[in-house]
């Protein structure tokens, strides 16, 4: 898989096998690991909801995969390192 670019839309499967389309709202690299951010594409584009909609932070794996964040240690990191970027964004 090709580098994960902001506004890509994937198609990922939950728990129950059940596909979900997310589009990728941002990126970063931490600590050597590429991380995105991604939100589902029917709230993105709902845009008479007055609601936040709901961000999801996954790990690229080395084939390129999105994958879960696997510890609470990890997604705090990079929880904190996408609020500054997307805080600074909105400034």
């Amino acid at each position: 898989m090709e580098k994960v670019e902001v506004g890509e839309i994937f198609t990922i499967e939950d728990h129950e096998g059940v596909g979900q389309e997310v589009e990728v709202l941002g990126t970063i690299e931490l600590e050597g690991n590429e991380y995105v951010a991604v939100g589902f594409v029917e709230d993105i584009q709902n845009e008479d909801s007055e609601d936040d909609i709901d961000i999801y932070f996954l790990k690229v794996d080395e084939e390129g995969d999105l994958t879960a964040i696997e510890s609470d240690e990890e997604f705090e990191k990079v929880s904190v390192a996408f609020d500054e970027i997307f805080d600074d964004e909105e400034e």
